[in-house]
């Protein structure tokens, strides 16, 4: 039972409250330790803490956090991102005693703009997979039945939303990290479009697979972050200028599209059943908002080819020197990774480039006709902690472990900002998320549709719970 109003707060509301002087940072901060303290041993969501920094930096911002964008909020960090003087491990036991001497700006930026770091959050090796768990810290746990997947990989972010540790998360987009542990926990995740969130230092900095993003329990909150995470910064070469309205007032609009384009499958994956029948009710929801939706999708036929060549290519440019001096540490997946990106020949990189561009022009003109396209946010509800990744769907087997992710990868490859939002349960009570993608660029609209099929919904107070165990569910 959660007995601190506070936690129940919304991000936007407890912001409000610390601008009015209501409260205090570190009244925030007191309350998310004390809630941390109660529910995190259940589901291993926050395995680091910095509660004693946390503290220090309310006191030392008390006075002019009411004129920050986010007040003196507590935030958790994904364990990809540094912070200095915090164990940074990034769910790799070569890492495992790492402690960062310098931030990730885009730490840095949450940080000046009224954040403050309670935590780190739990994330699979290097961020590899849609399934949270590590040799360093073990797994993250889903609150709604606590013997499956949260997903992953800002798996530890959403499970702190989903409990109530924390009222806003970081998290990190490849293939999907946003977008499944959000679907997975009843939460809201957004994968911005490249450069709208500055990074770094890091290795790739040109690369624009990789973003950064917000996470939250309302779309309202995930627009509060957001605005507090855009910005151009020289050290991010492909970081843009912050746009000139708020996210938060696009969403505060909350207008609907004037039409929708719906595909359960993009043409390509299985959907389970469950899920099917959450998407399909939640389009007819749409539907009779009033906004025309058609079943339609850009062709993404050969996107599972072109999305595994360039991840591999990456794989391999980061990670490469690890299979020389510390194999031995590796998952499989990650080397399986990387070793795929060492075979590549130069004229299958050059295809797969060719391609993403052409993949890019098809959803470009897609959206001439179309303000949003809507699919699953993961083909799957959350499947047992103890299973690697989801082999099979069906007759359908899956030849590795990302392919069961192409209703996000895909988009993934084309750049358009892409949202899950939480559009109802399977049939034994685990969450299913909506993928909202809008065209290049298309944040403010994206938020401000989600936040209109949100409210109509009625879903975002269903978070945060406490963690369900099996037992008491009759599982």
């Amino acid at each position: 039972m959660i007995a601190d109003p506070l936690i129940r707060l919304t991000a936007c509301e407890a912001v409000a409250a610390l601008r009015r002087r209501e409260l205090r940072p570190l009244d925030l901060v007191e309350a998310a330790a004390g809630r941390i303290a109660a529910v995190d041993g259940a589901v291993n969501a926050l395995p680091t803490l910095a509660i004693d920094r946390a503290r220090d930096h309310a006191r030392r911002i008390e006075n002019k956090a009411p004129d920050l964008p986010l007040g003196g909020l507590p935030v958790a960090i994904k364990d990809l991102a540094e912070v200095k003087g915090v164990r940074t491990t990034f769910g790799s036991p070569i890492y495992a005693d790492h402690v960062p001497a310098r931030t990730d700006i885009l730490v840095e930026t949450l940080e000046k703009r009224g954040g403050i770091v309670l935590a780190k959050s739990n994330t699979p090796e290097f961020g590899a997979g849609a399934q949270t768990f590590n040799p360093v810290f073990g797994p993250t746990l889903n609150p709604w039945n606590t013997a499956m997947t949260c997903g992953g990989s800002s798996g530890g972010s959403a499970v702190a939303l989903a409990t109530g540790m924390v009222w806003l998360a970081h998290g990190s987009d490849l293939g999907g990290s946003l977008r499944i542990p959000a679907s997975f926990c009843s939460v809201v995740g957004l994968r911005p479009s490249p450069g709208r969130v500055a990074r770094g230092p890091r290795p790739l900095p040109l690369d624009d697979l990789f973003v950064e993003g917000p996470m939250a329990r309302t779309v309202e909150d995930v627009a509060l972050m957001l605005d507090a995470m855009v910005g151009e910064d020289p050290i991010d070469p492909v970081s843009r200028p912050a746009p000139s309205a708020p996210f938060l007032e696009a969403a505060r609009r909350r207008e609907l599209p004037r039409r929708a384009a719906f595909s359960m499958d993009l043409g390509q994956w299985p959907v389970h059943p469950d899920v099917r029948a959450a998407v399909e009710a939640t389009v007819r929801r749409l539907e009779a908002m009033g906004v025309p939706v058609d079943e339609a999708a850009p062709d993404f036929s050969d996107a599972t080819e072109v999305f595994h060549v360039l991840r591999s290519v990456q794989f391999a440019a980061l990670y490469a020197p690890l299979l020389e001096t510390a194999r031995d540490k590796l998952k499989p997946d990650v080397i399986w990774n990387i070793e795929a990106g060492l075979r590549l020949t130069g004229e299958e990189i050059a295809r797969a480039v060719r391609a993403r561009g052409a993949l890019f022009h098809r959803v470009r003109r897609f959206f001439n006709r179309y303000d949003l396209l809507l699919t699953p946010s993961v083909i799957v509800p959350p499947f047992p902690v103890g299973q690697r990744y989801v082999e099979r769907v069906g007759d359908h087997v899956f030849s590795n472990y990302i392919e069961w992710l192409g209703v996000t990868y895909a988009i993934t490859l084309s750049t358009c900002p892409a949202l899950s939002l939480p559009c109802g349960f399977t049939t034994n009570g685990l969450p299913v998320g909506l993928q909202m993608v809008a065209p290049p660029r298309g944040e403010a609209p994206l938020l401000s549709a989600a936040a209109a099929l949100e409210a109509e919904l009625g879903l975002a107070r269903q978070v945060p719970i406490d963690p369900r165990a099996p037992d008491a569910l009759g599982g």
